[in-house]
């Protein structure tokens, strides 16, 4: 497991996340975010949406709101039924352990002429002041203010500013320019972050040579990966491929080779075979979990990692080691993880875990695995929480009783 000293204390992390009118998020609530933070439930309990939320406000600052929007299908995919208004993000984060909280709300509306913003906030109280948060960056359709300066203060001038468009995002455009200190740090944090949606068939390609330094989303780009870490950090990249063959038995070498035609080609060799195989023919289980090492132990780790359901295609046995190995990640990235496997989930403690369910009128809900009744004493006691979870001791997240299949329940057991 990699060791690390102590947590970074100058790594941003969300505490808490609101959402209203996104799909099955009518009005969703997340408090005490921790650095792991696992998010485990069944098929359609809004796990993936939830996950969306940060793919699309990371692509709103990447590729343009519109962009964004228009790629989900507007409104009408977007906004959750029965519902009228705007989509609404709140994000609470800390810039570095006790730090004052910031706040950053933003609201998204749509007309004949297409999305925009009709709210942009960043609120603060500063560290050792009273009374409510204020705003010092207040947007609305494109116009605003915004307060200057390391130290932003409810006193000092608000600077008007007018941006070209109404669906642009001012946080992104005024975190460009050196004076909006405070803007810059929240710009570069949602920047960095990196959502993983591995797939083992985009990890099996060919791409073309030349080394890369994160890995892409789907893992299309791992051999250039591998030949960026051979090349500019060695050590990290032996010391992933020994946790790697630790894990995957008979494993002995993985290696990145350049073609004569400039593509790279991935290779594996298992003992007691001579010559290595090709990646195409290699295990899925063996290149997520390398793909998983890499961006667990990326030299230079993105601020937020986001992983989608990593139980797929690796052992169970494999799964409470990878969230042995999340967890040490945590230290210098805030981690957050989608699941619906029970031997992952045994390697999480109660605090990390929150259970999404959905109420009575079909929207996405959360609870905290902490707060249930009774789980803390089972695990004082000893025991697991994807355990207790396939037991039935977990008063939300299970499907059966969700249908009210109570005696069909009990028959399981």
């Amino acid at each position: 497991m990699k060791e690390l000293a102590t947590r970074d204390q100058s790594t941003p992390r969300i505490e808490n996340l609101k959402v209203k009118n996104y799909r099955v998020l009518k009005n969703l609530e997340i408090s005490n975010i921790t650095p792991l933070s696992v998010f485990l439930g069944p098929n359609g309990s809004g796990k993936s949406t939830l996950f969306d939320v940060f793919a699309f406000l990371s692509e709103c600052f990447s590729i343009g709101l519109r962009k964004a929007w228009d790629k989900r299908g507007r409104f009408k995919d977007l906004r959750s039924r029965n519902s009228s208004g705007p989509i609404e993000f709140e994000i609470k984060y800390r810039e570095k352990t006790k730090s004052p909280i910031i706040t950053y709300h933003l609201k998204i509306d749509e007309n004949q002429k297409g999305v925009f913003v009709e709210s942009e906030k960043l609120l603060w109280r500063r560290k050792g002041s009273h009374g409510k948060p204020f705003a010092f960056l207040d947007f609305s359709k494109g116009k605003g203010s915004v307060i200057s300066g390391e130290s932003p203060d409810s006193e000092d001038e608000k600077i008007s500013e007018s941006l070209d468009s109404p669906d642009m995002l001012a946080v992104n455009t005024l975190g460009q320019l050196s004076k909006n200190s405070r803007v810059i740090a929240l710009r570069r944090f949602i920047t960095s972050w990196y959502l993983s949606f591995l797939t083992t068939d985009q990890i099996r390609g060919i791409p073309e040579a030349g080394a890369q330094e994160r890995l892409s989303a789907t893992g299309d780009n791992l051999p250039n990966v591998m030949q960026f870490l051979k090349e500019n950090h060695p050590e990290r990249l032996r010391e992933i491929l020994d946790i790697l063959s630790k894990r995957v038995p008979r494993l002995e070498k993985v290696d990145a080779d350049i073609m004569q035609d400039g593509r790279l080609l991935l290779q594996i060799k298992d003992a007691p075979f001579e010559q290595p195989i090709l990646s195409k023919f290699a295990s899925d289980g063996t290149l997520k979990l390398l793909a998983y090492l890499i961006i667990l132990y990326d030299p230079e780790p993105p601020q937020l990692i986001g992983i989608e359901e990593p139980e797929n295609h690796l052992h169970p046995n494999l799964l409470p080691i990878l969230a042995e190995e999340c967890r040490s990640a945590s230290e210098s990235s805030q981690l957050m993880v989608t699941t619906h496997s029970p031997f992952f989930v045994n390697g999480i403690l109660p605090n990390e875990l929150w259970i999404l369910f959905r109420d009575d009128n079909g929207y996405t809900q959360a609870k905290r695995a902490l707060d249930m009744e009774g789980i803390k004493e089972f695990i004082e006691e000893g025991a697991l929480l994807g355990n207790l979870w396939v037991e039935g001791h977990f008063d939300v997240g299970d499907p059966l009783v969700n249908e009210g299949s109570y005696k069909f329940k009990r028959r399981l057991k």
